[in-house]
Formats: C-alpha cells, structure tokens, sequence
C-alpha cells in the first residue's frame, strides 16, 4: 500500500508526506513542481498536473492505495474579478474530478479531501459546525463546495472520501496576506483594522491539519465532513496588540467602519486594483469560529497549537527573511 499525496510539494502536503516517512510509509507525491525538500531522500515523486487527464497514466494507482488531495488553487495572489472563475474551478473542481474518475478507474476508493471553511460564506452563527448552509462569497468558496457535491456523488458509487474544512491555515513555507500585516508592523506603521477587531478570527496550524488527514486514515476514512481550527481564539483586537508588543514596534490599530472599508474594497476591486480578496474582506469583522468537536469524536485529532502562537512564529519566519526560518515545531 503506498500514500499518495496530490499536491503533495505544497504546504500542507509535505508535512503530511514528512508524517507518514516518520511512521515508515511508502510516499509518492505526485505535483506539477519539485522543492529541494529532504524528504525525497525517501519519497517517490512524479510530476503530475491533475487538470492535464493523460499525465495521470504515469501514476499506477492500485486498489489499496490511499490517496490524499491537497493540491488547490489559493485566494493569494490575488486575481482581478474577470479571471478567478477559471482560475480557481480548472484546479479546485475539473483537477479533483479528474482524480476521482482515475481512482474509479482503477479500484482505488479511498481519498481525504481537503476544501476550506470559505464554502461558509457569512457565518450565521456564532460556532459553525458541519451542517452550517453552504453560501460561498466567490468563485474560490464556490470550487471547493462544488468539489464536496462532487465527492459526495463518488460516495454513492463505494468511495471513502474524508472532507476537510481548515480555517486559515499558518506555518512554514506560506504567508500569504499576512505578509501584508507584518510588512505595516515592521516598520511601525499603523494596522487598519475592519471594523473594531473586536470579532474573533480563527487560525489552524499546517501541522494540525496534517495530522488530522493522519488521524482520518488511521480511522479507516470516514465519509464525513470535518472542521479544522484552534481553540478559544482570541478577539482580533487582542491577537495583533499582542503580536505589535511582542515585536517590540510602535504600530497602532486603527479602526475603521466596516462598512464604508468594504464598499472601498469593492470598488478597487471592480476596477481591477483588489487589495482583498472579496472571500476575505467581506467576512473580515465577523466572528469566524469553526466548532471542530466532530473532528475531535470521530477521529481522535486535537489542534496542538494557539492562535497567539501561530501568528508569532509567522512573523518570525517573516522577519527572518526565509520559507523555513522560525518555523514552529511540531
């Protein structure tokens, strides 16, 4: 039996590909890129782009194999308005069908999922759980909830498809918008805030969802949909005094009414100079609060790691100038 991981080259990916070596699996990470990762000392690669349907016959799946899908398209860089549908569906719906269909192909039923708490949309209660509606913001939210119908109909047929739902995911090798917060922090320029950052905005460690796609293996695969987040984040308010303080830097937060900053966005954003994703900003001053007690009954996973903490080592790895420098250990 051997693990394959899609996308596996990625954030996520290679810590779990660096999780089941340590547990003396087999690997195969098949991606469109190869990093100078140590882990291919041990790990088999093979340069595959799931939306190109011939390449996946260099890819002998068989019918014990577990698969994993991590490969995704992501909210940064940000794209103009005119480009996101394709850019985002190619990868994130028509890549994850091509998956499956090959999988089917070859008797391989067995497949962790991983989407986003973006198919949400506005949050309607203050700790979403699995059942919360389904109401994407945007073409990003709206391929990944299409990719959960479609997983769903590959259930109906005899998969096994464990689903995912991480909030903002931080560690690494990717910073993402935050790089943006910690530029205004390294050189003591005010942080303008959405709202009174008084909302709670929740983060989950790439270690912790790597060991979550871990622990849905080692139960066998459930078909379910699973949150992935902290516990207890703190308000935003709180979590970037903190960081400003722990930085030793004399940024100030500044608030702003939600409102009229989400209309400005808007309109930067129909020009096509989008300084936010819409998926970001538009829930940007509300509570955002998965409830990952699911995860936690069925599967045994509990998140390791404090927003506080998360955020800190982020910016380290930040100031440090490089993918890997201060990264947390897991």
């Amino acid at each position: 039996m051997r693990h394959v991981i899609f996308g596996g080259d990625g954030f996520v990916g290679r810590h779990l590909a660096e999780l089941l070596l340590a547990r003396h699996e087999e690997v195969v990470i098949c991606d469109i890129h190869k990093s100078d990762l140590p882990l291919y000392r041990h790990a088999q690669f093979v340069e595959l782009d799931i939306t190109d349907r011939a390449a996946f016959e260099r890819l002998a799946l068989g019918p014990d194999d577990m698969v994993y899908n991590m490969a995704a398209r992501m909210l940064v860089p940000i794209l103009p308005r005119w480009r996101r549908r394709d850019y985002f569906w190619s990868v994130n719906y028509y890549g994850t069908k091509n998956i499956l269909d090959y999988m089917r192909a070859r008797d391989c039923w067995r497949m962790v999922h991983f989407t986003t708490d973006m198919v949400y949309g506005h949050m309607k209660t203050p700790l979403v759980d699995e059942s919360h509606p389904q109401e994407p913001l945007g073409p990003y939210g709206g391929s990944k909830k299409a990719s959960e119908e479609l997983c769903a109909a590959y259930r109906s047929q005899g998969f096994h498809i464990s689903i995912f739902r991480p909030r903002l995911i931080i560690g690494p090798g990717r910073l993402g918008i935050l790089k943006k917060l910690f530029r205004l922090i390294d050189l003591n320029l005010p942080v303008p805030l959405i709202g009174d950052g008084r909302n709670r905005y929740q983060f989950i460690s790439v270690f912790d969802c790597a060991s979550a796609a871990l622990c849905a293996f080692d139960k066998g695969v459930p078909n379910r949909e699973y949150n992935l987040g902290s516990r207890n984040p703190p308000m935003v308010k709180d979590l970037l005094t903190a960081l400003i303080e722990a930085a030793g830097k004399r940024s100030r937060l500044v608030r702003t009414p939600a409102g009229f900053t989400k209309l400005a966005l808007n309109a930067l954003d129909a020009v096509g100079m989008p300084l936010m994703d819409p998926e970001q900003y538009l829930i940007a001053d509300e509570d955002c609060i998965l409830d990952v007690s699911q995860a936690e009954r069925d599967l045994g996973w509990q998140p390791r790691y404090h927003d506080q903490e998360m955020l800190w080592e982020a910016y380290r790895e930040y100031r440090d100038g490089g993918l890997n420098a201060g990264a947390a250990v897991p």
